[in-house]
């Protein structure tokens, strides 16, 4: 396949583990349907005394390129992980370049809480019996370990904490490492954030974590920018993208999702949870120049959209102030739930497969939009031809991300 004229920062393949679906196909399928599954939270450490709504994975699937005596010592967030880079591996078609090469991001800090309570309450009566390994995997640097050796890593790896952020913060961070000559490749893996009770209490606590309005019918209870949200609801989920650089002499050998155009992180200087409207107007701002896009370029907004009170507010005032109201807006959390750290990688996915698909997906639960003014994709997939997209990711501590990525025509 021939090259662009131009060197391009691209991403070459995908890889997603949702609650919805396992792998590209089955997740894609399920996006453009709408489907859901949110229900009362199940998994072994979960619950204590309250009911959590949110949506957790079916089986995960076989691991066969790992030994199982490795992965008996890995945790669920690390297991998931070395699925969703295997798919993003494979649809990138890494296997014969050089481990020197390609670097790894991991976006997400504190991912494996619910695998360490349960350890912890397990051993905590025979301390001394606690298995050697956990001083290795109670570390978040265990999924990078376990990653880079499963597939040959030799180039970077590290981990990058952003909060709700930190998925699109690990992209935004494989693309300064290939841009910058460091690797050729960079992977980008959102990790699953796997809470435990104390974690969904805490966000409950707070009052980020929808309540139990909806505990008899928890399909109703996911509604981000509905005018009946009370916070966001979890998913379970983990996204890698493979980001590349190809120069203008280099073929492809594949054609690419997008190009990765423009891309922020600024800071509020805040350690609160609130929201600030001119931080986020300032690192959308910044994405778009640097792209070199003005506003009216801009023909799709795939939004933070959590589901917070305040959150979701001050973001539609963002885009509104950046004269983004025209831009066609979906909810991909409503369908998925709130995967936290994993977040923005799954909703980078989530923007490419509309990319490919010339469609947007439909939203869940938005009925009565807290702002009219907006082209709302709401409960049906939508036709469209997407040039140039705008994603928005925002967390905890004043961390403010945003991506611009364009279409391939070449």
């Amino acid at each position: 396949m021939p090259s662009c004229k131009q060197p391009d920062i691209v991403i070459s393949g995908l890889g997603i583990r949702s609650a919805i679906g396992q792998g590209k196909a089955s997740f894609k399928k399920a996006l453009f349907a709408g489907e859901h599954r949110f229900s009362i939270m199940q998994r072994p450490g979960r619950q204590l005394n309250t009911r959590f709504i949110g949506a957790e994975m079916a089986a995960t699937g076989a691991i066969d390129f790992v030994p199982e005596s490795t992965l008996r010592t890995a945790s669920f967030s690390a297991q998931v992980a070395l699925l969703t880079l295997r798919e993003a591996w494979d649809d990138a078609q890494l296997g014969d370049l050089d481990g020197r090469r390609i670097g790894l991001i991991v976006g997400g800090s504190n991912v494996q809480q619910r695998e360490l309570v349960l350890t912890q309450d397990r051993y905590r009566d025979k301390l001394d019996f606690l298995r050697p390994t956990y001083a290795i995997s109670f570390f978040d640097s265990d999924i990078c370990g376990l990653c880079t050796s499963a597939f040959g890593i030799q180039g970077l790896a590290h981990t990058v904490g952003g909060a709700s952020a930190s998925g699109q913060l690990a992209v935004i961070e494989a693309i300064e490492a290939v841009k910058s000559g460091r690797v050729d490749v960079c992977i980008a893996l959102g990790a699953l954030m796997d809470l435990s009770y104390w974690e969904c209490q805490g966000f409950r606590t707070l009052g980020a974590m929808g309540s139990t309005r909806y505990a008899t019918s928890p399909e109703l209870a996911c509604r981000p920018f509905d005018e009946q949200r009370d916070g966001f609801i979890y998913g379970e989920s983990c996204a890698a993208v493979v980001v590349e650089r190809v120069d203008a002499d280099q073929a492809w050998r594949k054609k690419p999702y997008a190009r990765m155009t423009g891309w922020s992180v600024l800071m509020d200087a805040n350690r609160n949870p609130d929201p600030s409207l001119n931080g986020e107007v300032a690192v959308i701002e910044q994405a778009l120049e640097r792209a070199g896009l003005r506003s009216r370029d801009i023909d799709y907004v795939n939004p933070h959209g959590s589901g917070s009170l305040i959150g979701d507010v001050t973001e539609l005032q963002a885009l509104k102030e950046c004269g983004l109201a025209h831009a066609p807006i979906n909810t991909t959390k409503s369908i998925t739930g709130h995967g936290l750290t994993a977040a923005g990688a799954v909703e980078v996915v989530a923007t490419l497969l509309q990319f490919e698909q010339d469609a947007l997906h439909p939203s869940r639960n938005l009925e009565q939009p807290i702002d009219a003014g907006f082209d709302w994709v709401k409960e049906k997939r939508t036709a469209a031809g997407i040039r140039n997209s705008l994603n928005v990711s925002f967390g905890f501590g004043g961390i403010n991300t945003a991506l611009c990525m364009s279409k391939v025509f070449c």
